[in-house]
């Protein structure tokens, strides 16, 4: 098998080559979670991820890839219930790079660290032959209280699920610039540590997160459905998504439950805190149009109800998406 552009979709054919190649070589109980990033022991319970970001083009409306590269990691430690404290950074520099935009892009990831109260402690240079490309690699470290267990698995029958905001808007960033589209759509990457630590310090019972990026919604729903065998039902009506990038979609033809974000999280909560997790969403930077989208049920997969009474079925992402938009 050759790889293609479909394998770094974030989709079905990402997660088979994960497991026919990665998760064959290497699997143990802490990767085969699947989650965004591993909680292990150390002086205490730690969160680690890592993660690569070769978004194309390297500026965009919204944030760029340094911004991109710490929002990206942060993020995923923090659908673990973490706090994060560390990452690393290692560029890899194709020759020919422009020196003015390699130090635009470090002294963003360096104010976005700063925003998201992470440190950079260390790093690496790698130049390579190309044709002035710019791609980054990094690890993140986060600290957790014993007591929290948030993953995957733990969705059940009747938790309400909550979306941090309005879909597909990196996605639809990403490609007016690639397509030379004139709009004011900006990428939502941010970082989301607000509205996680408000929800853990009222002791909200969120049972899962997760940072939803690559394969959309959609993807990252399924992913749950199988971890925690069970299903979602979205109400269509409920599901926030801007009047722009709504007609951007419906122009070009694409899916909004499958396409990519870098600064939304769902979280699965039990339904008695629902609302106050909701306000709490709301009242934190960067969650002003979050909104209870859906409800854990037994189907097994995910349905939405759409505006005329139907129902649909949202499968995860097929095929190559839109490569490069992380």
């Amino acid at each position: 098998m050759k790889i293609t552009m479909a394998h770094g979709s974030g989709g079905r054919a990402t997660a088979e080559l994960i497991d026919s190649i990665f998760k064959k070589a290497g699997g143990n109980p802490i990767l085969d979670m699947m989650e965004d990033s591993a909680v292990v022991d150390g002086c205490g319970k730690i969160a680690v991820t890592t993660d690569s970001f070769v978004v194309t083009p390297l500026m965009f409306r919204g944030g760029d890839i340094g911004r991109l590269a710490v929002c990206g990691t942060v993020n995923d430690l923090l659908a673990r219930g973490a706090t994060p404290k560390y990452i690393t950074t290692a560029y890899i520099i194709e020759e020919g790079a422009d020196t003015e935009l390699l130090d635009m892009i470090a002294q963003s990831a360096a104010r976005t660290a700063k925003e998201a109260g992470v440190t950079i402690i260390a790093g690496d240079t790698k130049v390579i032959e190309g044709s002035g490309g710019i791609y980054i690699n990094t690890t993140g470290v986060g600290f957790l209280d014993g007591n929290t267990d948030i993953k995957s698995s733990n969705c059940r029958v009747g938790d309400k699920l909550i979306l941090s905001g309005t879909l597909g808007d990196h996605h639809a960033a990403i490609l007016s610039e690639r397509m030379d589209i004139q709009n004011d759509i900006k990428s939502d990457c941010a970082p989301l540590g607000g509205m996680v630590s408000e929800m853990m310090s009222a002791g909200v019972k969120i049972r899962a997160m997760r940072d939803v990026t690559r394969g959309g919604l959609g993807t990252v729903l399924n992913e749950l459905c199988r971890a925690s065998a069970c299903g979602f039902e979205l109400q269509e009506d409920d599901i926030p998504v801007s009047a722009a990038v709504s007609a951007f979609s419906k122009i070009l033809g694409l899916n909004i439950m499958h396409m990519g974000n870098e600064g939304k999280l769902i979280a699965v909560v039990v339904p008695e805190d629902a609302e106050r997790a909701l306000q709490l969403i709301k009242s934190s930077k960067y969650g002003e149009n979050a909104a209870i989208i859906g409800t854990v049920t037994d189907s097994g997969q995910v349905e939405v109800m759409t505006a005329i009474g139907g129902r649909r079925i949202v499968t995860e992402l097929y095929g190559e998406g839109l490569p490069r938009i992380c």
